[in-house]
């Protein structure tokens, strides 16, 4: 065991609870993989690096495709901060933002 914890920030968690069941369902199934394997064991298709400290948890569902932007924090605690449904080809600026304003803020 990796000893790795997937904590959610309190203002992505109703963001993550908006999303529809099987989206996350898949986000549980990519927390449970970071955690049993360590966030530098698990890559394409669950997760990539974004900028920075900054990685993207990767949910497709029936409905479209989600985005969880998250950063190493203290210990070995993967802090998730930022959960959105993705409508374009890149990351927006936007969500990249409010990811980086909640590290810090964090």
């Amino acid at each position: 065991m990796s000893g790795w914890t997937v904590r959610i920030h309190p203002l992505a968690e109703p963001e993550l609870l908006a999303l529809p069941a099987d989206m996350r369902a898949r986000f549980l199934h990519i927390s449970d993989l970071l955690e049993v394997f360590g966030p530098q064991n698990v890559g394409m298709p669950h997760v990539r690096p974004l900028e920075g400290k900054l990685w993207e948890m990767r949910m497709r569902g029936r409905d479209g495709i989600a985005r969880a932007v998250y950063a190493a924090v203290q210990g070995r605690t993967l802090l998730v901060l930022h959960v959105f449904v993705k409508k374009t080809q890149q990351a927006p600026r936007a969500a990249i933002e409010t990811a980086r304003k909640r590290l810090e803020a964090a």
